[in-house]
């Protein structure tokens, strides 16, 4: 009788590496957050060595002690290959694959893989590639004899991973077609908001550290069903939905990919169009994992990935989440922003208060507006429900007498000669 075997993935075993160089780096956080990033990659953090030094060896990242150390590891580990915490220069990388005899990768080429895994509309993967191009053509000098191994990541996933014998002429073709690409895709996008603009809806967008809750925040206050897991970058592909406010006003709330510290620049640069969802939002909501150890490194990150994109003078909202896993008599607070709520978006506890709020919010940036239109302009009316807050509307003789707070721009064309 024939025997059947299942087919498994088998996780590749790494040990991560990492340079302390003072003794206000919390590399400890980093190389914890860097093995959440190994798994939700497919592979399997075994152990860890950290280096005290002034700076990483040009070279060789680690100095020779440490080296020998880690060598010992992975013979002890059974380990697959390394993963340093920082970027590596193409000459560090091929040294230290030379001098450790395994696969080595960096905190980018994983991000990069992670990347190439979540992307599901076409945007996210022509993203994705670029930046993984653009990664890879920044490494060609001098390593065009070892280019085979620039495309390992944990698995070989993602566009690009069958062109590894490229060369720099080819990779620049299709980064400039990608670019393209982008750019056609970033007009669709103008143009999306312009319609946004010219209905007068208001628009939130949704900000974070990566996993700290964003897509259930989405889901719960516009039941839009996107994939929520507990991971890094569980979804990577944005999406825009429309809220229905306590007060029958309505709220386009867009979610946006996670942040997270050592944010590579390629990523920052391939998703700006993405991410400037923000610069163009009327209200920022900043949500934090309020259970994080790391909550205020969080915090920091979020707010100078915002400086880095240009994203001033908004409305903050900072909505601390997973309230329900912290102690009760917990203070919080975030001197950076307008104001702040308190929620678990996953049991639903303080989402009535922050749509109440939102209105509240959103009334302040309104003008008061009392009005008979004639029957014939009843169309009118729908405007004002669409981008404004209806209060009332009475049927009398002359016309419908309406009470609402509207925007400026839309109250200004009711009395527009």
């Amino acid at each position: 009788m024939a025997e059947f075997y299942e087919n498994k993935a088998v996780e590749e075993r790494l040990i991560l590496v990492g340079i302390r160089t003072g003794e206000e780096d919390d590399i400890q956080g980093s190389l914890r957050e860097l093995a959440q990033l190994v798994e939700t990659a497919g592979g399997q953090a075994v152990g860890w060595a950290v280096q005290n030094r002034e700076s990483a060896h040009p070279a060789t990242y680690l100095g020779k002690g440490k080296l020998e150390e880690v060598k010992w590891q992975i013979w002890e580990q059974e380990a697959d290959g390394v993963v340093c915490d920082d970027e590596l220069s193409p000459a560090q990388l091929r040294n230290l694959e030379q001098a450790l005899d395994t696969k080595v990768l960096d905190r980018t080429m994983v991000i990069l893989d992670i990347f190439a895994s979540r992307a599901k509309t076409r945007e996210g993967k022509i993203q994705v590639e670029l930046a993984q191009l653009r990664f890879r053509a920044a490494r060609l000098v001098g390593m065009r004899n070892s280019l085979s191994r620039l495309g390992g990541g944990i698995g070989t996933r993602g566009p690009g991973e069958t062109k590894l014998e490229v060369d720099r002429r080819r990779i620049h073709q299709r980064i400039s077609q990608l670019k393209a690409d982008l750019e056609d895709v970033k007009r669709h996008r103008q143009v999306a908001r312009q319609q946004r603009s010219r209905n007068q809806v208001p628009v939130a967008a949704i900000v974070g550290y990566t996993n700290a809750g964003k897509s259930t925040l989405l889901n719960q206050l516009t039941d839009a069903e996107l994939l929520a897991e507990d991971k890094l970058f569980a979804t990577l592909d944005p999406a825009t939905r429309k809220a229905e406010l306590p007060g029958g006003g309505q709220l386009l709330i867009t979610d946006t990919v996670g942040f997270i510290r050592k944010l590579p620049h390629h990523l920052v640069e391939a998703f700006k169009s993405t991410l400037e969802e923000a610069k163009y939002s009327d209200l920022i909501l900043h949500v934090v994992d309020a259970s994080s150890p790391w909550m205020e490194m969080q915090m920091h990150v979020v707010y100078d990935t915002l400086r880095q994109l240009e994203v001033q003078g908004k409305t903050i909202i900072t909505v601390f989440n997973k309230m329900d896993k912290v102690p009760k008599d917990t203070v919080l607070k975030d001197f950076h922003s307008d104001y702040q709520v308190n929620i678990s978006a996953e049991t639903g506890a303080g989402l009535f208060e922050l749509a109440a709020l939102l209105e509240t919010i959103l009334r302040s940036q309104r003008v008061y507006l009392e009005k008979v239109f004639a029957y014939h302009e009843a169309g009118q009316i729908q405007r004002i429900r669409q981008s404004g807050q209806l209060l009332s509307e009475e049927y009398e003789k002359e016309g419908i007498r309406v009470k609402a707070y509207v925007p400026a721009e839309l109250f200004s064309s009711f009395f527009a000669s």
